[in-house]
């Protein structure tokens, strides 16, 4: 691509940001829906298998803020229609760290006008819009009751945020001390506002972008530091990063194809996506993830950038690539050996070479060079190490940050 050419698309995709185009919805916070697996898998889902007759409160963080919200909450994976009896949605009482207090002056939130809903089998539900002034970067708590049977066929692993679980309608509690702490998501799925600078960046990517490695509760992933710098413009950033996930194939959340249209055409006030896929497709195949799975090429992978980058241009969203980091002597010392060898090191370099260079993508956000230890650029700088040679911790992410930012901002 030219620089013209990106520049216009950039062009085209952002500075309308800080223009009056009308009250509009962006999705302001997400956590990607996926679905839950057996103990067959390496490992654990680390959530309860339901949460019948209790009450779930979550805390988000906003990227974007707005004089009304709205939240969606989700059954896609579902294989029964799910009863939520009560939902409330308040400002949390601190900026940063677990807590489930809440500030007073909470809200119930209503869907088709009633206090309850049911969500269908395989589908999801989005509240009426509320009344309720939020700023950017500001931090909610949604607690929703679920009266009767409540499987988590649905929901989202590795939140790096406390959830808390408590038996009965609980919704309206200042506080839940003597709640089970849930290091997930249990069918909260987005939260969304209404502005008038509507424009929302998803970040579609595996657990490097749903933040393994960062200190928890305290929003330190790549996409929150980047929704720190975008705040100011109105932009929003979505995180559908699913720890695990991969570009051609399914296990911990489904491939990439099969969700794009849900995780990032659908959402509200979308205009971009930035693509950070493949370290998965090539590290798991060998080991005690995919035993059985053969070796990963480049032209698999590149087969499937290219799916996405025209589903993208289809529905006019600027779709960025990133490239793929080093991960040299990933996970030593757990079962999954073999995650990174030589041989996968050169179709990670090879697809690596073939996003910066083709032109494919409308641009590259190179998280490589920004992480890669200059003495040895097949392993993550120390300092932006979380210590397991495969994510990075705060500092590396606050890099990543600035590798996307940049390129938005060309």
């Amino acid at each position: 691509m030219t620089i013209t050419r990106f520049l216009a698309a950039v062009l085209t995709t952002f500075t309308f940001a800080g223009q009056a185009v009308g009250a509009q919805w962006q999705t302001s916070w997400y956590a990607a829906p996926q679905p839950t697996w057996g103990a067959d898998f390496a490992l654990p889902t680390n959530v309860p298998a339901a949460v019948n007759g209790s009450t779930v409160r979550e805390v988000v963080r906003l990227s974007t803020g707005g004089a009304r919200v709205r939240v969606q909450l989700s059954n896609r994976y579902g294989t029964a229609p799910q009863t939520i009896g009560a939902v409330r949605i308040a400002r949390t009482a601190a900026d940063a760290g677990a807590t489930s207090a809440i500030v007073p002056g909470d809200r119930v939130l209503a869907f088709a006008g009633r206090s309850s809903v049911t969500i269908p089998a395989g589908g999801t539900v989005t509240s009426d819009p509320a009344d309720f002034p939020v700023a950017a970067l500001a931090r909610l708590t949604v607690s929703a009751w679920l009266p009767a049977a409540a499987p988590l066929t649905t929901f989202h692993w590795g939140a790096q945020q406390t959830g808390y679980i408590v038996a009965g309608d609980a919704t309206a509690a200042p506080a839940l001390p003597q709640a089970a702490e849930l290091h997930g998501r249990a069918f909260l799925t987005a939260v969304q506002v209404e502005s008038e600078r509507a424009a929302t960046v998803v970040a579609l990517g595996d657990s490097i972008t749903d933040g393994n490695g960062s200190t928890p509760d305290w929003h330190r992933r790549w996409p929150d530091q980047l929704a720190d710098r975008l705040a100011r413009d109105g932009i929003g950033v979505a995180n559908a990063g699913i720890s695990g996930a991969r570009l051609l194939s399914a296990r911990m959340g489904v491939k990439a194809e099969d969700r794009f249209a849900h995780d990032v055409l659908e959402q509200p006030g979308v205009r971009a996506v930035v693509v950070l896929l493949g370290t998965n497709d090539i590290g798991w195949p060998g080991t005690a993830f995919a035993p059985h799975e053969p070796p990963m090429t480049a032209q698999r992978l590149i087969a499937g950038y290219r799916a996405l980058i025209a589903r993208a241009r289809a529905r006019g969203v600027t779709i960025v690539g990133g490239t793929l980091p080093p991960f040299k002597g990933a996970l030593p010392g757990t079962p999954f050996a073999g995650y990174w060898t030589p041989a996968k090191e050169a179709v990670r370099r090879e697809v690596n070479g073939w996003i910066r260079d083709s032109g494919e993508f409308d641009a590259v956000a190179d998280f490589d060079a920004a992480l890669r230890d200059p003495s040895d650029p097949e392993r993550i700088r120390p300092e932006y190490d979380c210590g397991d040679h495969l994510h990075p911790g705060d500092a590396g992410y606050a890099a990543m940050a600035a590798a996307v930012n940049k390129v938005l901002f060309f």
